[in-house]
């Protein structure tokens, strides 16, 4: 089996070098290694650390980004889409490999994250490291577990099932592209099966530089589920849950805000994208003009 690795980045590579670095630790290395950047800062100080690391440029936006690496990974079985602030344990690449060999009807395959800086304040490249090391359940090589969807920080798709449907990230998500994993794995998941990997495990940092804006997030946050649920991605039931859930938590927190999270951005937003909605306007691109 050839296993690429793909990284899309931006704004991050002091981060970047440092998952790099995380991969010699493999057990079982990647084939490939590639890195989509924007601009040459994106990767300053990463050559060298992983020899024969790829790195393709393109334009701004994690949709374009991925489908330039799932271009340039055509001659590969599977590729493990990882996020720049990503670390495994050392035996995920031979528990991803396994379990796809195992089972053909799995088409994505997501890890399980121990630890997700995402969902507070993030966490340093030292305190993920701590976690890896402290983490000492090891599950079953082979278990799996159904899923709803690939979690973009950690999800692996099937390359023959990508070509042969022509799958591809929605590019109509554009920037930080909020659910493009969701859509992206849930339309691969019509022809074969998502699983969670409990045994393939990782740390997401959730740093926080390099990220959009929070009006920018939050009329995403609206108008990116509806724009699912009329695609057939996100049943609408999940979507306006999500949607609701998502615009009481940044009103009732926008009084005393998390230091890393601009609430009260996300909240105006939202309200943008839910005049939108109301106004028959919205499309995720409309991002762009906030």
């Amino acid at each position: 089996m050839r296993l690429a690795i793909g990284i899309a980045t931006i704004g991050r590579a002091v981060v970047l070098r440092e998952v790099l670095a995380e991969l010699h630790r493999q057990n079982r290395q990647p084939d490939r290694v590639i890195i989509c950047h924007t601009k040459p800062a994106d990767v300053e100080g990463c050559d060298g650390v992983w020899p024969g690391c790829e790195f393709l440029q393109s334009a701004p936006g994690l949709p374009k980004q991925r489908n330039v690496i799932l271009d340039a990974a055509a001659d590969c079985d599977v590729v493990l889409f990882l996020d720049d602030d990503f670390l495994p344990q050392p035996e995920y690449l031979a528990v991803l490999e396994a379990c796809f060999t195992a089972d053909a009807a799995m088409v994505v395959a997501t890890g399980e994250v121990i630890a997700d800086g995402a969902k507070g304040p993030g966490l340093s490249v030292e305190e993920g490291r701590r976690l890896l090391a402290a983490d000492r359940l090891r599950p079953e090589a082979l278990a799996t577990v159904p899923a709803f969807n690939g979690y973009g920080c950690n999800m692996a798709v099937r390359m023959a099932t990508v070509r042969a449907h022509g799958v591809r990230v929605d590019e109509n998500l554009p920037l930080y592209a909020w659910y493009e994993d969701l859509d992206f794995t849930r339309l691969l998941g019509r022809h074969g099966s998502v699983r969670r990997l409990p045994a393939a495990r990782g740390v997401h940092l959730g740093v926080k530089f390099g990220r959009g804006s929070g009006l920018r997030l939050g009329y995403s946050q609206v108008v990116n589920p509806v724009y699912l649920g009329r695609k057939g991605t996100y049943p609408w039931n999940r979507g306006l849950r999500s949607i609701g859930r998502h615009c009481l938590m940044n009103l009732l927190r926008s009084a005393a805000p998390e230091p890393w999270v601009d609430r009260w951005g996300r909240f105006r937003g939202n309200m943008i994208g839910l005049w939108d909605v109301l106004r028959g306007r919205a499309h995720p691109m409309r991002v762009l003009g906030l």
